[in-house]
C-alpha cells in the first residue's frame, strides 16, 4: 500500500514558510519522499501501517492551509499514467556557442 499526503501551504508570511519548511522535514523524517511538488508518498505494508503514517502527518501538520491523505493498493499506484510535457533544457547543447576565457 502506499499513503499520499498532498498539501497546500501559505506561504505568505515568514512564520508560514518556517512552518512549511519544518513540515516538509518532518515528512522526510517519517519516511515520505517526494512524488512531485507538494505531493510526498510513503510505502507501507498494511492498513494498520497506514493508519499510523496519517497519524504522523495529522501530528506534525502546520496549522494553516490543507493536508490531505490517501491510502492506494500496490495495484492501483502502478496504473498512475504520467503524463509528460516537453522537455526544456537550459545546457549548451553546441560546442560553438561556448566562450573559453
Amino acid at each position: 500500500m502506499r499513503v499520499l499526503v498532498m498539501y497546500d501551504l501559505p506561504m505568505v508570511s515568514p512564520k508560514n514558510r518556517k512552518d512549511y519548511r519544518i513540515f516538509r522535514t518532518n515528512l522526510l523524517k517519517g519516511g515520505f519522499f517526494m512524488m512531485q511538488e507538494s505531493i510526498y508518498v510513503k510505502l507501507v505494508q498494511n492498513q494498520q501501517a497506514a493508519d499510523a503514517a496519517i497519524s504522523y502527518v495529522k501530528k506534525v501538520k502546520p496549522p494553516d492551509g490543507l493536508v490531505q491523505a490517501l491510502v492506494v493498493t500496490e495495484k492501483q499506484y502502478a496504473r498512475i499514467i504520467y503524463i509528460l510535457g516537453e522537455s526544456v533544457s537550459d545546457t549548451v547543447s553546441s560546442i560553438e556557442s561556448v566562450v573559453i576565457l
